[in-house]
């Protein structure tokens, strides 16, 4: 699946070769504009070197399923291992309504952004920051997307560290029930070995074979941790009123889950640097293939979600853990398979979210700071991102508090709200009618997630690294 890109010392050779021109040629990177404006390129030779260089631009071969199988990577992750707790929280009406409103609000934002990829004639807004710049100004936008999307890309990939790590150690303790028990400290320093590794993969392109499999991977565990609980059946004693006792710790126990509920949509932070490598032509323009792909992508996402949680809940009750796959003991050959799965799966999901930081680190290297496109400058930037994220993961190894601080205050607004206030400051839809009020209830139902979800999620780490001693 993956696609052979050429090599950095060709695109350092002929970076040198360019560093002082300034002529203009024709793009292959407009072809969703008419004629006239696609034969047009204000990019010099030099721009148009470091763009082939760059992760998101240097491939545009996609095809639908790559999209698919990319979305499903994206979305379906660590997530939906804590939907039955998140469930235990919000009791059957509230958590059946949000999951549905959820799926269904965030696929039309998913929607506004697969229209606004290519909305302006002779242009393609290859990152989520670029529709940014053009909603909200070249500055403004930038501040108001990027620290979004570096908070959940970096976010989610910390997260990850965390759920690869302890993945591996329940796959450690499972089929090895005599061997000297090893820290969690351990395990996530073996799976961030993979990635220093993984990591230097150049583009979305190249990682394809790798989101297939984790795509494969994540339905497969998905479909295990719900098959799993009921053939364990309803266990004696389960309850499904509120698990927390007192009135603030209800409260709170309900944000956080909010927090959890938002981490499971986390895929639009990748959707326009995705869309971004399959080719579009004025007849084909890219947003075909791409809502092709995203519709396939959900249906699946809806196949995982909502048995794991519903049933999870139902047969667990309110002593679900915050990972389903914890609660599961039996059998034990398929629980520890499960786990396993979801070893490769985060390991696929670490690559699609590190993918676009990735871009903003060599892009910021070679425009800003003027340093020569080489394999050198990608292996060491590379290699320190994923040291840093392992070291906090390390640090904060806390699973479900971390999904809803990271859910409700990083994902909620770039899902759940940021599209539609873009949508209604490009297109104006006309006040009162049904796109302005669509858009306007989706941002405020947003805003409420982003705001309690939060609250939520850092009163569960506070209470977390209290109960956590690093060096037990």
């Amino acid at each position: 699946m993956a696609t052979e890109a050429p090599t950095d010392d060709n695109y350092a050779s002929k970076y040198e070769s360019n560093k002082e021109a300034g002529v203009t040629s024709e793009s292959s990177d407009t072809a969703s504009s008419p004629e006239r404006v696609r034969n047009f390129d204000t990019r010099t030779e030099k721009e148009k070197v470091i763009d082939e260089w760059l992760p998101i631009t240097s491939s545009r071969n996609a095809k639908w399923w790559y999209a698919a199988f990319h979305n499903v990577t994206a979305m379906v992750g660590a997530g939906v291992l804590s939907l039955p707790s998140a469930m235990a929280d919000l009791g059957w009406g509230a958590g059946v309504t949000i999951l549905i409103l959820s799926w269904v609000i965030s696929l039309y934002t998913l929607w506004q952004m697969v229209e606004m990829h290519e909305m302006v004639p002779g242009k393609r807004f290859n990152r989520y920051h670029e529709l940014g710049q053009h909603a909200f100004g070249e500055k403004l936008g930038l501040y108001v997307v990027v620290p979004q999307q570096l908070i959940c890309e970096v976010g989610v990939d910390i997260v990850y560290m965390v759920t690869g790590g302890k993945s591996l150690k329940k796959f450690h303790d499972l089929v090895c029930t005599d061997c000297k028990d090893i820290k969690l400290t351990f395990f996530i320093m073996i799976f961030a070995s993979a990635h220093f590794v993984l990591s230097h993969l150049p583009s979305f392109n190249s990682i394809s074979g790798l989101s297939l499999a984790a795509a494969i991977m994540s339905f497969s565990y998905s479909t295990i941790a719900w098959t799993a609980s009921v053939h364990k059946g309803v266990q004696k004693g389960a309850k499904y009123g509120n698990p927390n006792t007192t009135t603030p710790g209800k409260v709170f126990g309900f944000f956080n889950a909010l927090g959890d509920v938002a981490f499971a949509y986390a895929g639009h932070n990748v959707v326009l640097e995705i869309q971004a490598t399959i080719p579009s032509t004025p007849e084909k323009p890219s947003k075909v293939p791409m809502w092709r792909g995203v519709m396939v992508g959900y249906i699946v996402v809806a196949f995982c979600y909502f048995p794991v949680a519903i049933f999870g809940f139902w047969m667990f009750g309110n002593q679900v853990e915050d990972d389903i796959l914890l609660s599961l003991e039996k059998p034990t050959w398929l629980i520890a398979m499960a786990n396993l799965f979801v070893v490769v799966h985060v390991l696929g999901s670490y690559q699609i979210f590190a993918m676009p930081v990735f871009d903003m680190i060599e892009t910021l290297l070679v425009k800003k700071l003027h340093f020569k496109p080489s394999w050198m400058l990608r292996f060491v930037s590379r290699n320190i991102y994923v040291a840093f994220t392992m070291f906090i993961g390390m640090t904060f190894p806390f699973f479900g508090a971390l999904l809803g601080f990271v859910g409700g205050f990083a994902f909620a607004p770039t899902t759940f709200f940021l599209p539609c206030i873009m949508w209604l400051a490009i297109y104006k839809p006309k006040r009162f009618g049904l796109s302005w009020f669509a858009n306007w209830i989706c941002i405020i139902l947003g805003l409420l997630l982003m705001i309690f979800s939060s609250i939520g999620g850092l009163r569960e780490i506070i209470q977390d690294a209290k109960a956590y001693t690093f060096y037990s």
